[in-house]
């Protein structure tokens, strides 16, 4: 549940027209005044909002709307199971960071708030592996202006090296960005856990790397509950899935740089990242310890594979204390999501290949049912530019510093 996933919608490039959508705004206001009614006079805001977008092409939103909005956008995100929860977001307004360093710093307290590993004098981030989920929200793309943004598609990303031999270390599908880090002169120790770099880059200031501490980086080693030979492999996983290049769209405005996370469903390490083909492929080596018969697909080696590595997924969170959900548990809940917002008179959009879980998708609720699919905004997006950086963390013009 931990990723919103993103409506394919490309709109915002580095240096596009940022016009705010006076359409959007106005709707947008409809409904935040509607679901707010102590949010002050409707035609008194909707006329200062029409006045400033005429003036200047776009419009400042209040702290009560950005936040209000953002949950809006995660309660509209259409390939996210983790809905129910879509009231709890924590909105950190980081509009007035405008160096690297100062958003590097926003973005090491976002992770710091999100995994409970904030220990400053005064902080209220929690226990430690109690994930919040969180949202930072930095300054707003504006008409002919060029804006801030990260390069990562995710705050936290393990490296991928590609070895002489043709031979892989670490994530594959960072492959690319890793070895474009390299160029700019990051160099990782060459395990498969290496935490990247970030690279933020803004209008004033170019392009600038900041390894992140230790502090922002929750780790959780994974163990099997009955077969110890599984911490052998050394086997670990990030607790905060923190997505970096969505672009947020709230009422005609877009942020660029709003990094969001959740917390992870256990399928989404233990059935995808650690399991697919193209990325860390460990079911051949999990089917080997296990000492099963792979003569044959008949067998459903594979099968047996996933759901050990799924348990060792979920019990090594559970152990260290790491919150994280099941996706049967979680298919429950997104039920109940969608049931909550029928009765509050609203659709739930739903993308049916994402909301299936990767794993015994038939045995949960959620597969057996047609979903609304529909765009509604407030929403995230992934814009070309963003996809591209993610991959190959080069921008169109070459890479530069």
């Amino acid at each position: 549940m931990g990723t919103p996933g993103y409506r394919d919608h490309p709109v915002a490039d580095w240096d596009s027209d940022a016009t705010a959508d006076w359409g959007e705004a106005e709707e947008f206001l409809h409904k935040y005044h509607a679901e707010n009614p102590g949010a002050g006079s409707l035609p008194a805001r909707l006329a200062e909002v029409y006045a400033e977008i005429s003036r200047t092409g776009t419009y400042e939103h209040t702290l009560d709307e950005i936040t209000y909005g953002a949950k809006m956008a995660w309660r509209n995100a259409s390939r996210c199971i983790g809905r129910l929860y879509w009231r709890s977001l924590h909105v950190l307004d980081r509009r007035a960071a405008r160096t690297p360093h100062e958003i590097y710093a926003a973005l090491v307290r976002h992770l710091e708030v999100a995994s409970g590993t904030d220990v400053r004098p005064g902080s209220r981030a929690g226990r430690q592996g109690a994930i919040r989920p969180v949202l930072s929200v930095f300054a707003p793309a504006k008409p002919g202006q060029p804006y801030a943004r990260v390069w990562n598609d995710q705050l936290i990303r393990y490296a991928g090296y590609r070895l002489p031999d043709g031979s892989l270390i670490g994530d594959p599908s960072q492959t690319e960005f890793t070895e474009s880090m390299e160029l700019l002169g990051w160099k990782g120790q060459g395990t498969p856990f290496d935490v990247l770099p970030l690279v933020i880059e803004t209008p004033q200031h170019g392009t600038h790397m900041y390894e992140l501490p230790g502090s922002a980086v929750l780790e959780v080693p994974l163990a099997h509950p009955e077969h110890d030979w599984f911490l052998e492999l050394g086997l670990r996983w990030y607790a905060v899935p923190a997505i970096a290049n969505q672009r947020l769209s709230i009422g005609g405005v877009s942020y660029p740089l709003a990094p969001f996370n959740g917390w992870y469903m256990g399928t989404e390490i233990g059935a995808r990242n650690l399991a697919d083909t193209d990325r860390y492929n460990l079911l051949p080596l999990v089917a080997q310890w296990l000492g099963l018969d792979m003569s044959s697909e008949t067998t459903l080696w594979r099968d047996r594979a996933l759901v050990e590595l799924n348990r060792a997924v979920l019990h090594s969170f559970a152990r260290a204390g790491v919150k994280m959900s099941d996706h049967h548990t979680e298919a429950a809940r997104f039920l109940e999501h969608v049931r909550r917002e029928q009765q509050a008179g609203r659709e739930v959009p739903a993308d049916w290949s994402w909301i299936v879980p990767p794993m015994s998708g038939a045995a949960t609720p959620v597969f057996h049912r047609y979903y609304h699919e529909a765009d509604q905004r407030p929403n995230f997006y992934l814009d070309e530019e963003a996809r591209l950086l993610a991959r190959s963390g080069r921008p169109r013009a070459g890479l530069h510093l």
